[in-house]
C-alpha cells in the first residue's frame, strides 16, 4: 500500500479560523512519520537464527545467510504447500531486504531475531504463482490514540501513528492509505472528525487522499505507574459512524516494551480487517459517492416543421446525448502510467476528454473524463477493455483486474517489527 502528501486549498478553512491560526496549527514540531516502503514483498518474519564465526561480522553475515535460507524454505511451504531449496546466488537475486527485529553481537557470535523481505514477481515466478492478489477498495487509515484521557490522531506525532507506519502492509488484503502527517494533514484528520458522521466533509477528505472509505484503528492506553506495565485496549473501527468490528487487550511488563505491544497490536487489528473483508463486513459506504448528478429538465417537443428544408434538417440531425463529468482514481506507480492511461480512456466511444487533474506518483492521480452518456456506459466500457472498476455514478475507481492467489494459499501469521 502506498501514501500520499496531500496540498490542498485552505481558503475556506483561513476565513473560518484566520490565517495566522491555520499557519500556527501546520507549522511546528513534526506530527507524524512516512510510512514504510510497502511495495509488496513477500514477507517471512520471526527466523531465529545462532551462528558462530572466526569474527562479528563473519558471523553476522553467516545467520544472514542462514535466515534467508529457513525464510525460503518457509515461503515456499506457504505458497505451494511443499518446502524447497535454492542455491546461495539464486536467494541473493531474490531478496530485497533483511528486517533486524532483534539482535546480539558478539566477538564471535551473532543471535538474532530477523524478518526477511523477498521479491514478489521474482520469487512468484520461481515458484509458479501469482505475484499479485485481489485487494479492498484503498482506505483511509487514521489511527487514534489515547492516553492520559488525550486523544490524538495527527495532531502530534504518537506511538500508535508510528507503530503503523512501521506495518509492511504489501501481505494484507486491506489497501490501505496511510497520511504521513505533514502539511494539512494535522487539519483534515484530527480526533473530531472521526466523530463526525456528516457526508459531506468527508467526501470531501476521501477524494483528496484518493480513497472509498475510511478505517480508525484505536488504541487506549493504561500506564500502571511511571515505567511500569502497561496495557492498551485495542478497536478496529470503520466508517464514518464509527462501526465497531473488533477489540482486544494486551499487556506488557514495563513502558520499555510499548512498542513492542503496539507492534503486535497493529496486526491483531489487521487480521480483524482482513476477516471483515472476507465476511463482507467491511464494504465501501455507498453514501461516501457524490450524488448522482441530476437529471436533465423535460423540454416539449418543437412544433411540427412546416417546410421541406426544415424537415430535411429535423432527419439529418441529432440529439446530443448530456456530457457528464466523471471523476476517476487509477494507479500511478510511474509516469509512463499517467499517459497510458489517460490514451486508453480517450480511446472509449463517448469519452470526450481526459485529463488529470492531480497527480500522485507512486499513490492514485485523479482524472477527470468528460463522457457524453449515462456513466454506467463508461463502467462497462472500462471493464470491458480489463480494468477492475470500484464506485458508481460518477466516481470511479479503476485498476487493472490482478491474477488471484490458488485458494490453498495460507496468509503469514508471523508476527512483523
Amino acid at each position: 500500500m502506498r501514501h500520499r502528501s496531500l496540498l490542498v486549498p485552505l481558503a475556506g478553512v483561513a476565513l473560518a479560523l484566520g490565517t495566522a491560526g491555520v499557519v500556527a496549527q501546520i507549522e511546528g514540531g513534526a506530527r507524524g512519520v512516512a510510512p514504510v516502503d510497502s511495495g509488496g514483498s513477500f514477507e517471512v518474519s520471526g527466523v531465529a537464527v545462532d551462528v558462530s564465526g572466526k569474527s562479528a561480522e563473519e558471523a553476522r553475515f553467516g545467520g544472514w545467510r542462514l535466515a534467508q535460507r529457513k525464510a525460503w524454505t518457509r515461503l515456499s511451504a506457504r505458497l505451494t504447500g511443499s518446502a524447497s531449496a535454492v542455491a546461495d546466488s539464486t536467494l541473493d537475486s531474490l531478496v530485497d531486504g533483511i528486517v533486524v527485529e532483534h539482535e546480539q553481537i558478539g566477538p564471535n557470535r551473532y543471535i538474532a531475531r530477523l524478518g526477511v523481505l523477498f521479491n514478489r514477481a521474482r520469487a512468484g515466478g520461481l515458484l509458479g504463482v501469482s505475484a499479485y492478489s485481489a485487494r479492498s477498495a484503498p482506505m483511509l487509515l487514521i489511527p487514534v490514540q489515547w492516553s492520559a484521557g488525550v486523544g490524538q490522531a495527527f495532531e502530534g506525532q504518537t506511538d500508535w501513528q508510528q507503530a503503523w507506519a512501521r506495518f509492511r502492509t504489501g501481505n494484507s488484503s486491506v489497501d490501505y492509505v496511510r497520511p504521513a502527517g505533514t502539511g494539512p494533514d494535522s487539519l483534515l484528520l484530527n480526533v473530531g472528525q472521526t466523530g463526525r458522521p456528516g457526508r459531506g466533509w468527508w467526501r470531501n477528505i476521501l477524494s483528496e487522499y484518493g480513497s472509498s472509505d475510511v478505517l480508525v484503528p484505536t488504541v487506549k492506553l493504561f500506564r500502571q505507574w511511571p515505567g511500569g506495565p502497561v496495557i492498551g485496549v485495542f478497536q478496529a473501527r470503520h466508517g464514518p459512524d464509527n462501526h465497531l468490528l473488533g477489540s482486544f487487550s494486551l499487556r506488557v511488563a514495563s513502558a520499555a516494551g510499548l512498542p513492542q505491544l503496539l507492534d503486535a497490536g497493529v496486526k491483531r487489528i489487521d487480521e480483524l480487517y482482513q476477516t471483515a473483508l472476507r465476511t463482507g463486513d467491511l464494504r465501501p459506504d455507498f453514501s461516501l459517492s457524490p450524488p448522482p448528478a441530476p437529471p436533465p429538465p423535460v423540454t416539449e417537443a418543437p412544433p411540427a416543421p412546416e417546410t421541406l428544408d426544415d424537415v430535411m434538417g429535423n432527419v439529418s440531425g441529432s440529439a446530443a446525448a448530456p456530457q457528464v463529468s466523471v471523476t476517476v482514481q487509477f494507479d500511478t506507480p510511474n509516469a509512463g502510467t499517467v499517459s497510458s492511461v489517460e490514451a486508453a480512456m480517450r480511446g472509449i466511444p463517448g469519452v470526450r476528454s481526459a485529463q488529470t487533474t492531480s497527480l500522485a506518483l507512486g499513490g492514485v492521480s485523479l482524472m477527470r473524463v468528460a463522457f457524453e452518456g449515462d456513466p454506467a456506459l463508461l463502467r462497462s466500457a472500462l471493464e470491458a477493455r480489463g480494468y477492475q472498476v470500484i464506485g458508481g455514478g460518477q466516481t470511479l475507481r479503476i485498476r487493472r483486474v490482478p491474477q488471484l492467489l490458488p485458494p490453498d494459499i495460507k496468509p503469514d501469521d508471523a508476527a512483523t517489527g
